[in-house]
């Protein structure tokens, strides 16, 4: 009788336990796009800390005066308006009593000048551009081309001068004016503080004022006027005449030109080839920009009420202090590409793997990920203390160190760790370059993930994507 034979084990074909190219590029896809969500939460805390920069940057410049915008002199008439009888077609009469108002009169011509002198106030790790400014306005007025509203008498023994500032906490010493040759010092005024509507958004105008004396209608006036002021972030300047000419400058490298008008002219102090301007000897860098409003350009008549000064915000000429060096700006616009970079090291890996006799687990491509990730928290953390250039310096370093030399352990290979090196030091060079040539980053982007993905599909042009044996013919 025979005995049954024991079953021998059959090991499974290959493609079975051998695990398809194709599925695990895919995996590696979807691990890369995981990486989104701590790289989500990097950009949260970048949004915290920016929060925090801003109350800083309040507070401070709060404290100096803040983004301040200046009125040059013009003059405030009452008026009174005789009250009005209208009769219906029944007979009815309706009586509208005397009104009452102040008529803005701009100046015919008008001179601005300011020089500022500024500085960097720091809060814990936060810095705040602030300056001191001086100011000197000219203006002629011409009271004999100033026609009242209908049927209006025009005191013009209650006239008075005005000025404004965003911000009288930021005054350094007396507003003075001098009216055909006589100094007078202005003074709160009863009319208190304007809304002023401008491109940067909704403020107040603190006024000032000073009487003036009995002015003769038959001749025009000239005045000047001086303020010296502090302030943050912005200086701007109103179009307060008729046809305004302003003169900025100071000694801020990075200043940023807006409001409703760009200037007609404007230059660093060493590009310049026209000797500075009193109060700028002293400066060794900065800008100087002028701009040249004329009366059409404006956009406003030459009197208006009081009430309708708002709208001289929209003639702003202003300049911002920039401060060039924002480690959160920075950050921010490289971990718009964060998912970009990544990917790209996973497919550097695969590559490597695709190439080699060594397979890594998912679990591996996590770790790699996550040290990307950290990456952006190391140059986060270190540019608030030593600046965006050396915290990238640093954090890149460390991270293209620590992924080259786990390519090399994990491939158990020399050439490998080299080779991973030249590629993701090229690769975090590229980062650096889009965060400093911000026009042209998504050109650069574009261009390095095209030329990326077409390298990977010639290195992986003969991969075996389904991991079966071929079949024989």
């Amino acid at each position: 009788m025979s005995t049954p034979s024991t079953p021998q084990y059959v090991s499974p074909p290959r493609q079975i336990i051998s695990r398809s190219k194709g599925t695990k590029l895919l995996i590696v896809c979807i691990l890369a796009v995981l990486m989104s969500v701590p790289a989500g939460c990097v950009f949260l805390l970048l949004l915290d800390r920016t929060h925090r920069a801003e109350e800083v940057t309040r507070e401070i410049g709060g404290l100096m005066g803040g983004p301040q915008t200046f009125l040059g002199p013009v003059i405030a008439v009452p008026y009174t308006t005789p009250p009005k009888t209208e009769i219906d077609s029944q007979g009815n009469k309706t009586t509208t009593p005397s009104q009452t108002g102040q008529l803005i009169v701009f100046p015919v011509t008008g001179n601005a000048v300011a020089t500022s002198k500024s500085e960097v106030r720091s809060r814990s790790l936060f810095r705040v551009p602030v300056y001191a400014t001086d100011l000197h306005f000219t203006a002629r007025f011409d009271p004999s081309q100033v026609t009242a509203p209908a049927n209006a008498t025009l005191d013009w023994s209650r006239a008075q001068l005005i000025a404004g500032a965003s911000d009288s906490r930021g005054a350094r010493k007396d507003i003075v004016a001098v009216i055909d040759g006589q100094p007078v010092t202005l003074a709160p005024a009863p009319e208190g503080a304007q809304n002023i509507n401008t491109d940067g958004g909704n403020g107040q105008l603190d006024l000032f004022s000073s009487p003036l004396a009995l002015l003769d209608m038959a001749k025009p006036h000239d005045v000047t006027l001086d303020m010296s002021f502090t302030g943050a972030q912005k200086l701007g300047v109103l179009a307060y005449a008729k046809s305004s000419e302003v003169t900025l400058s100071g000694d801020w490298n990075s200043p940023s030109f807006g409001g409703g008008f760009l200037p007609a002219t404007r230059a660093f102090h060493h590009e310049q080839q026209t000797p500075l301007m009193k109060g700028e000897e002293d400066l060794k860098a900065g800008f100087k920009a002028t701009w040249s409003v004329p009366f059409i350009a404006r956009g406003l008549p030459a009197v208006i009420n009081l009430d309708s000064l708002s709208s001289l915000g929209k003639s702003e000429l202003s300049v911002s202090f920039v401060e060039q060096t924002n480690p959160y700006k920075n950050v921010g616009r490289s971990l718009k590409y964060a998912l970009l970079f990544v990917g790209l090291v996973f497919l550097t890996y695969f590559v490597f793997e695709s190439t080699s006799k060594r397979e890594l687990h998912p679990a591996q491509y996590i770790l790699i990920g996550l040290a990307q990730i950290t990456f952006y928290l190391l140059l986060l953390s270190l540019a608030e203390r030593i600046g965006f250039d050396l915290a990238f310096l640093a954090a890149a370093g460390a991270t293209v160190g620590l992924i080259s030399v786990y390519a090399g352990m994990v491939f158990k290979s020399r050439l490998r760790g080299i080779a991973a090196l030249v590629v993701f030091s090229l690769l975090y060079g590229m980062i650096y370059t889009l965060m400093r040539m911000e026009d042209y980053a998504l050109l650069i982007g574009a261009v390095a993930a095209f030329v990326v993905i077409a390298t990977v599909m010639v290195l992986t042009r003969n991969i075996n994507w389904y991991g079966r044996e071929p079949e024989a013919t």
